[in-house]
C-alpha cells in the first residue's frame, strides 16, 4: 500500500480530484491536486473561500474519499482502505483540529484530552498522564479541571490542540484554527504551532489570514481547485507584528 516518493514523507497527494452534486449542478471542488509535506514541515494552506481548501484536508483526514487520485499518510495509500483498516490508521497518524473546538462541553479539560487517549488505545491511567502532559506543555494544567465554558477561546482551542496530539500523530491537521478567536487567541495558538513544529510535529494548517500563514515555514496556495505555486519559505518564521499580544 505504500506509494512512490512518500516513504519519508507526512502526506503526499497526487492527481486528487472532487466532485459535488448541488442540485442539478456538478461542483468540481478538486482539480487535480498534487501536495507533499515532508517530516517535521509546518505548511499553511491559503485560498479564497469556496477553493477546495477544507475539501481537501476532510479527504486527508479521511473523512471523505477523493473521485481520483492518491493520498499517502506516512507512506500508506488511504483512499482505498476500508472504513475499520482507516479509523485505525487515523487514530494512530492524523491530529484533527477545527475552527469551532468542538470539544465536549460537560467533561472537564482533562477529561476531553483523556479522552482521545482513550480512543487512541492507552490504558486510562496512561490517558491520565498524557493528557496532564499535554497540558502542563502548553501551560493549562491549572485549567485542567474546568469545563470548557469557562476558558477563553484561545484556551479551548489549546485544548483542543492537545486532545489532537493525544495520539501522537505523525501529521496535525488543522482547518481555519485561529478563524473563531480574535488575535490575542489567534496570536497564541500561533506561537503553540511554531512551538510544536521546532519540537518536530509535522502540521498542515488550512487558512485564509495571510498574517497566520505567514508564521508558517512554508505556504502553498489553491484557487478553483488547483494547487498553485508555492511561496518561498519564510525567512523570518516569527508571529507577524499585529498578532501580537497588545499591539
Amino acid at each position: 500500500m505504500s506509494i512512490d516518493q512518500s516513504a519519508r514523507a507526512a502526506l503526499a497527494v497526487r492527481g486528487v480530484r472532487k466532485t459535488y452534486e448541488a442540485g442539478s449542478a456538478a461542483v468540481r471542488a478538486l482539480r487535480g491536486v498534487d501536495l507533499t509535506v515532508s517530516d517535521g514541515e509546518f505548511v499553511a494552506l491559503m485560498g479564497p473561500s469556496g477553493c477546495g481548501k477544507s475539501t481537501l484536508l476532510h479527504l486527508l483526514a479521511g473523512l471523505d474519499r477523493p473521485d481520483e487520485g492518491t493520498i499517502a499518510v506516512a507512506g500508506t495509500r488511504i483512499e482505498d482502505l476500508g472504513a475499520q483498516r482507516l479509523a485505525r490508521l487515523r487514530r494512530r497518524h492524523v491530529g484533527l483540529v477545527f475552527q469551532f473546538f468542538h470539544l465536549i462541553e460537560h467533561m472537564s479539560a482533562l477529561e476531553n484530552v483523556a479522552l482521545a487517549a482513550l480512543v487512541a488505545g492507552a490504558r486510562p491511567a496512561e490517558a491520565t498522564t498524557r493528557a496532564r502532559d499535554l497540558l502542563d506543555t502548553l501551560g493549562l494544567l491549572d485549567k485542567s479541571g474546568e469545563l470548557p465554558g469557562a476558558l477563553s477561546g484561545g484556551q479551548r482551542q489549546r485544548v483542543a490542540i492537545a486532545r489532537a496530539l493525544a495520539n501522537r500523530p505523525t501529521l496535525l491537521l488543522a482547518d481555519e484554527p485561529t478563524g473563531a478567536l480574535d488575535s490575542d487567541g489567534a496570536a497564541e495558538v500561533l506561537d503553540l504551532f511554531q512551538r510544536l513544529h521546532r519540537a518536530g510535529q509535522t502540521i498542515l494548517m488550512v487558512t485564509h489570514d495571510r498574517e497566520v500563514a505567514d508564521g508558517a515555514q512554508r505556504r502553498v496556495r489553491m484557487r478553483d481547485g488547483r494547487m498553485l505555486a508555492d511561496d518561498e519559505p519564510s525567512l523570518v518564521h516569527e508571529i507577524p507584528a499585529s498578532l501580537r499580544a497588545g499591539t
